[in-house]
């Protein structure tokens, strides 16, 4: 998907969320699960970009205004990541060992370890129980991210890939960062309140460089899965 399409994508999310909101304004917030297992980890790759004063600073009036709320999940600022490919479904204990084809994973991991990501034209993108911080990649992180999900549809980790797929197209079109969940059909009207009126704010652009981590839902505790050796058959 190309600039105009993804722009056209985040745009058309954001308006069909606010007529969900619409529809629920005034009724009881009904409170959900989460939707992964908050202590299992998966396999996935992304960016752990420096974070921008205006993020920051976005985060810690995220943080605030959710203080207290048992449903509110705001992403702790040292777990600030973006995701270039989940993987896997969060499958695995902290202390349980991967399976033997993690060697061919990795192995396939060496060309993109370290290679850089860049995502531009950061805005709030709203979901009836989240808020992202999306953007535009530039095409030459498109072509890896493509790259290395035909590869792994091509090895033993397809099945796996698909089935963390099973709800999105593969790759998912977003490229984002998930900022808040809220354990509820929607956002409560303060939190919904705090996104239109930064709605029209940009954010600027982040870059980071590429690992493959095996990580809970939102990278509070991630740890990087060391890269083949390139010199590796």
């Amino acid at each position: 998907m190309n600039a105009a399409g993804l722009n056209a994508l985040y745009h058309s999310t954001t308006e069909r969320t606010l007529r969900v909101w619409q529809r629920l304004r005034g009724s009881e917030q009904v409170e959900q699960g989460n939707a992964y297992d908050p202590h299992k980890f998966a396999i996935g790759a992304g960016i752990q970009p420096v974070m921008s004063a205006e993020i920051i600073m976005l985060l810690q009036e995220l943080a605030h205004i959710s203080r207290g709320d048992p449903l509110a999940d705001v992403m702790p600022q040292a777990a600030f990541h973006f995701t270039f490919l989940p993987i896997t479904q969060p499958l695995w204990s902290a202390d349980e060992p991967l399976p033997a084809q993690t060697d061919e994973l990795l192995r396939l991991w060496a060309a993109y370890q370290g290679a850089t990501v860049v995502i531009r034209n950061l805005r709030l993108v709203a979901l009836p129980g989240q808020l992202l911080l999306a953007g535009i990649p530039d095409e030459k992180s498109v072509a890896l991210r493509q790259q290395f999900c035909t590869q792994l549809l091509a090895s033993s980790w397809g099945e796996a890939l698909r089935v963390r797929h099973a709800s999105t197209p593969l790759p998912a079109p977003f490229w984002h960062s998930t900022l808040l969940r809220y354990r509820a059909q929607c956002l409560p009207e303060h939190l919904q309140a705090f996104f239109l009126e930064r709605q029209a704010c940009h954010y600027g652009d982040v870059s980071g460089t590429l690992t493959l981590t095996k990580a809970i839902y939102n990278w509070a505790i991630a740890y990087p899965l060391a890269p083949a050796d390139k010199s590796a058959n």
